[in-house]
């Protein structure tokens, strides 16, 4: 199938990257008043290096492992056809043993990508429903999810930082610098939390995208459905320790991991509830 665009979420994501834009703008032209904008080189080496080493470091917290055909030959055949059929080059592919169902892909391109499955995952569904998955994962890739949410989130961090060292600025102590200071601290707080909610858009927005690329990459919107609500489901079967140790991966998962009220506010993901009535108005967009 074409891998048409869904505009109206596309506008949605372009009005939130200009919004993201435009705070950064303003917040870039307060660190260079209050002379703090030092800080912006040595935090572009941090993201360069977030950005060079995230696949590694997401492979490393999950114990994952790359995996060869002659190991997993059903999932390296899945993801060989379903790449074919997204136009892209076969990424890598790794396996994580854990009991946690679950799934995400990283690396900064499409040349360079890997796309990590965990064991619990493949006990849990079937093959089409585990084609949908594998698709999803393909989607980001295809997206270049990756590089886009770290390029968004690049001044994000200079300012929570700044706001964590707030006090190694004040130097001297004179009045006219602890005021430069106090006003970098205070415009990095703002712009900390106003840009925590525009990337948690975002971020909700790219797992529609994917969804939507994967229906369309398979012609099942109802194979990824089915999917996400058996690895919903699976999670309050899974032990807690096992949760607590990978909740640092929320952001790559397909589905995110339990959470209160609260963290839901404030999730990567959208509700599974939405996800999946989306993909059932998907459905029956194909059929008709």
């Amino acid at each position: 199938m074409e891998w048409n665009t869904d505009w109206g979420l596309r506008g949605r994501m372009v009005l939130t990257m200009f919004l993201l834009f435009a705070l950064y703008l303003v917040f870039v032209a307060v660190l260079v008043q209050t002379n703090s904008a030092v800080f912006l080189p040595l935090m572009g080496v941090f993201v360069l290096a977030q950005l060079f080493f995230s696949d590694k470091l997401a492979l490393y917290s999950m114990g994952a492992s790359t995996v060869t055909e002659q190991e997993y030959p059903e999932v390296h055949r899945m993801v060989e056809r379903l790449s074919q059929q997204a136009d892209l080059p076969k990424p890598e592919i790794a396996v994580a043993d854990s009991r946690v169902p679950n799934a995400f892909a990283t690396g900064r391109s499409q040349d360079s990508a890997t796309v990590c499955v965990t064991t619990g995952l493949l006990r849990t569904l079937d093959s089409d429903e585990l084609s949908g998955v594998l698709a999803h994962e393909l989607a980001h890739v295809k997206n270049r999810d990756v590089m886009v949410m770290t390029i968004a989130s690049f001044l994000s961090t200079v300012a929570f930082m700044i706001v964590r060292m707030g006090f190694w600025f004040g130097g001297g102590g004179q009045d006219r610098q602890g005021g430069s200071v106090l006003v970098a601290i205070l415009a990095s707080l703002v712009v900390w939390v106003i840009s925590f909610f525009l990337i948690r858009a975002l971020s909700r927005y790219r797992e529609y995208a994917a969804d939507r690329g994967a229906a369309l990459i398979t012609g099942q919107p109802s194979s990824l459905a089915s999917a996400l609500m058996k690895i919903d489901g699976r999670m309050d079967n899974v032990p807690r320790e096992d949760l607590r140790e990978q909740s640092e991966m929320n952001a790559f998962f397909i589905v995110p991991l339990k959470s209160d009220l609260i963290g839901k506010l404030f999730s990567t993901h959208p509700s599974t509830d939405n996800r999946i009535d989306r993909l059932r108005d998907l459905e029956r967009e194909l059929e008709r």
